[in-house]
């Protein structure tokens, strides 16, 4: 499997998909025939995120390394900083590499929720920068190093300039390009890649795209990481909330607009979040990929 900056000399735009390790195992059978139909639609990459505090680290990486084996698919493996020690993180970067996964997606992460209080000390690391200087530094090239990227800033930093600095530094440290938060309001993506090309970051930034399929739960989820839902969104929604059906149709209509508009504005691709299901993500993509 090549490492991700190899394709992406070869690509203008590429289509990737995300997936969660579920919590049971049916969930786990049920995601493995996902990503057999998933597979069909011939995506670039697929990434799989890593439960906070690594609660889901070993079914992350059976999945990216099933992916992988089975479909021979180049996959992300998440990371993040929360709980790990400096020498567990080289532990966990070592078996992602025996598996021969080459693409991480360095994170900061959040504590989990039966934690809430953790705080870094003096053998974990703080921010995703330094686990990007870490990995660097410790595996010689071996790894393609993706970080997030925040359009609306993030949820601890809401100063957008300065949250650009910020992932300036992770680009310095080591990163070779930036997967986004979903956002609703493409201005804010067309401005933070402004932003960052004003700060001579020139790395691809993907930006990840969620398609609306629950209104109360998308309203829960941007509260929970700052993203702001536009009153064009809320006059669309609001009034088919309860409608399961509309709510499916008009959210795969709002996210091929989205996503046409993205692509017509230079965007390096798309990355959908899936929630783990083919659909809408198979329409969508269907609609807007011309390759």
């Amino acid at each position: 499997m090549k490492k991700l900056t190899d394709p992406f000399k070869e690509k203008p735009k590429t289509f990737s998909f995300e997936l969660f390790p579920p919590k049971t195992e049916q969930g786990y059978q049920n995601l493995l025939a996902t990503i057999k139909e998933l597979n069909r639609l011939k995506p670039d990459f697929i990434s799989c995120t890593y439960g906070a505090g690594g609660g889901n680290r070993d079914k992350t990486l059976d999945i990216v390394e099933h992916i992988q084996k089975e479909h021979r698919i180049p996959t992300v493996a998440h990371l993040t900083c929360v709980l790990n020690t400096k020498e567990e993180i080289r532990k966990i970067v070592e078996d992602i590499k025996s598996r021969g996964v080459q693409n991480i997606l360095a994170l900061r992460g959040d504590p989990p929720q039966d934690n809430p209080g953790w705080r870094p000390g003096k053998d974990n690391f703080e921010y995703s920068c330094e686990l990007c200087a870490f990995i660097r530094k410790n595996f010689d090239g071996y790894f393609s190093l993706a970080v997030a990227g925040f359009p609306e800033g993030h949820i601890l930093c809401k100063d957008r300039d300065k949250d650009a600095q910020y992932l300036k530094l992770k680009i310095q440290n080591g990163a070779d390009f930036v997967m986004t938060q979903f956002f609703l309001n493409n201005n804010d993506y067309y401005g933070y890649v402004e932003r960052l090309r004003k700060l001579n970051v020139n790395v691809r930034v993907i930006p990840g795209v969620l398609p609306i399929t629950n209104y109360d739960g998308l309203v829960k989820f941007a509260a929970m990481n700052g993203s702001s839902i536009p009153e064009e969104v809320k006059k669309i929604f609001e009034p088919i909330r309860s409608d399961a059906e509309k709510t499916l149709k008009a959210g795969t209509d709002f996210a091929i607009k989205q996503c046409r508009d993205l692509l017509a504005h230079g965007a390096p691709g798309i990355h959908f979040y899936t929630l783990n299901k083919l659909e809408p993500t198979q329409e969508i993509l269907g609609a807007v990929r011309t390759d």
